[in-house]
């Protein structure tokens, strides 16, 4: 597992060990597809990282332009190996790791997303526990997320995620083996106002 490109790129990431954790980090071929389609979506980004595993995700971000990312994960092991591949890549300063249960209130990222919120959040839960939704709708409360910031969920390339979630509207799917990647788009400032007069 490597980071593909940027300023970071071909430097080697640190991997689960075979049934150390439960860990499943998205594959070289998925990932360089998926920053293939996010483009300048990323560079100056303020990333958010959920169920971040390995870290490839927000550390590939931060190897092509992004200003910054928050790394969050439940698990101890996790977390150390984020942190461990943040040093590898020479990121601390654009970085944060915080060991925290996704499946609770995640009123805890509002101090982390400044006043700006976050511009590209990656959500990666374990395939089984269809939790992408429910933190897709999580998101939607506060300011965690700026208005016009990309939600990128990965789930089973067989998984279904709505069009439609509070907030958000579905604007592109992709499938890269056994990975599916759900774009999903927050509304801008002048929706979010027509939005919350009429709720």
């Amino acid at each position: 597992m490597r980071i593909i490109a940027g300023t970071a790129r071909g430097r080697r990431l640190s991997s689960p060990g075979s049934g150390t954790f439960d860990i499943r980090p998205t594959s070289d071929r998925a990932r360089e597809a998926l920053f293939s389609i996010l483009a300048q979506e990323v560079v100056g980004a303020r990333v958010l990282d959920l169920f971040a595993g390995t870290g490839a995700l927000g550390l590939e971000a931060l190897s092509r332009g992004a200003e910054s990312a928050v790394f969050v994960d439940k698990g101890h092991p996790a977390v150390s190996l984020i942190s461990k591949n943040i040093q590898l890549c020479g990121f601390w300063e654009k970085s944060v790791v915080l060991q925290r249960d996704l499946t609770r209130s995640l009123s805890f990222l509002q101090p982390h997303a400044t006043a700006c919120g976050f511009s590209l959040v990656f959500i990666d839960p374990p395939y089984k526990t269809l939790l992408a939704e429910p933190i897709i709708l999580e998101l939607g409360k506060g300011e965690i997320v700026s208005p016009g910031g990309l939600l990128v969920a990965e789930s089973h390339s067989k998984g279904r995620l709505p069009a439609e979630i509070p907030l958000f509207s579905l604007v592109d799917k992709r499938v890269y083996g056994e990975a599916g990647f759900w774009f999903y788009r927050k509304m801008d400032s002048r929706e979010l106002k027509i939005y919350h007069r009429a709720n």
